[in-house]
């Protein structure tokens, strides 16, 4: 892939996500990729906000969604750096665990053990929503079968109530997540906390079918996501990690598959990661988040990249009239969150070593 076609892969990417027709410009794969168009034209951003943006400040902003319950996000700052940099530190865990809005991560070894998740703990909050738990009553996202096991196996009226919790959580993650490496999406489960229940899978799938030029241009990614454990190009690299954030409103435990891209060739490489979520202790049904590394073909001269990273997210709760109050502090929340952490990564990137 040249770099020609990414670029335009993420002008047709973005284009989608705001629900507007195609231009000439994305047909036309070959014609210049046009940085501050795309900002203004594409994303609405302010000439302010683009200028602010050429001078290293990291911007991110709320775009349109087809329905309430979905989120997409985009992000951007410029990076005095060079892409493989930031692969590099996009896996690294031990920089990515300061960064704002983390409170733990833990990279999962291959093939997972039970000792990767011995800090993987539930809030004390959600110990006591888990005592209750039933379908459709449920403060905390999990299988119907997930619920029955808490209630089965854990004594809630021991002293070690909480350990015996912790250490049921951290078994059914493991065995999830190899269910997952087993049988892919398939295998994702179905949450039932709420009336509707959702298939994970199939949130994901409509997730990923907004972001319809990324089987186009970006082919062996797209392979990863929905063909997972086939599909895997010679030039991508997979792996698993758990984390506990606060991108919402209260803290979540996540489980992400994370897959770093490399196309093209040695001189002209297309640099992409995108981190797939398996599964979400609260308000993410489904997320995936896609970053690129681009230049702005305007300023030949200009050294390092434009950083940009899309968030794409199925929430619960976003619905009706108390849904819509919840989403404009949760999608608010979102947008600051992302853009306090690409300020810190283009901050760590520019202080390292060249």
């Amino acid at each position: 892939m040249t770099r020609t076609s990414v670029k335009a892969a993420l002008f047709t990417l973005t284009c989608f996500l705001v629900m507007l027709p195609l231009g000439a410009r994305a047909v036309a794969g070959g014609q210049t990729f046009v940085l501050d168009s795309f900002l203004s034209e594409r994303i609405a951003l302010s000439n302010a906000q683009i200028d602010a943006i050429h001078r290293g400040k990291a911007v991110a902003t709320i775009l349109d969604s087809p329905t309430p319950d979905q989120v997409f996000v985009f992000g951007i700052v410029h990076v005095d750096a060079t892409p493989e940099k930031y692969l590099q530190l996009a896996n690294d865990f031990d920089v990515i665990r300061k960064l704002p809005g983390y409170l733990a991560i833990q990279r999962l070894s291959n093939p997972p053990q039970l000792a990767d998740l011995r800090e993987f703990a539930i809030d004390a909050q959600d110990l006591k929503e888990l005592k209750g738990c039933k379908p459709g009553e449920c403060e905390v996202q999990l299988p119907s079968e997930a619920m029955e096991q808490f209630q089965k196996s854990v004594n809630w009226a021991s002293t070690d109530a909480v350990g015996q919790a912790n250490r049921l959580a951290q078994q059914m993650a493991l065995q999830a997540l190899d269910a997952y490496q087993k049988g892919g999406n398939a295998a994702l489960g179905v949450y039932r906390d709420k009336d509707h229940p959702t298939r994970v899978a199939e949130a994901f799938q409509s997730l990923l079918g907004r972001l319809k030029s990324l089987p186009v241009y970006l082919p062996d990614v797209n392979r990863v996501l929905l063909e997972y454990p086939g599909g895997a190009p010679e030039r991508s690299h997979s792996e698993f990690y758990w984390e506990k954030v606060n991108f919402g409103l209260k803290p979540t435990l996540r489980i992400v598959q994370q897959i770093t891209y490399r196309g093209g060739n040695s001189s002209d490489e297309t640099y992409a990661v995108a981190q797939k979520q398996l599964y979400a202790s609260h308000y993410f049904q489904s997320a995936l988040d896609l970053t690129l590394c681009i230049k702005d073909e305007t300023r030949p001269n200009e050294r390092g990249f434009y950083l940009i990273t899309v968030k794409a997210s199925q929430q619960a709760g976003l619905t009706g009239l108390k849904g819509s109050l919840v989403r404009k502090v949760a999608v608010g929340k979102t947008r600051s969150s992302l853009e306090n952490t690409l300020s810190a990564i283009r901050q760590r990137l520019e202080a390292a070593p060249r």
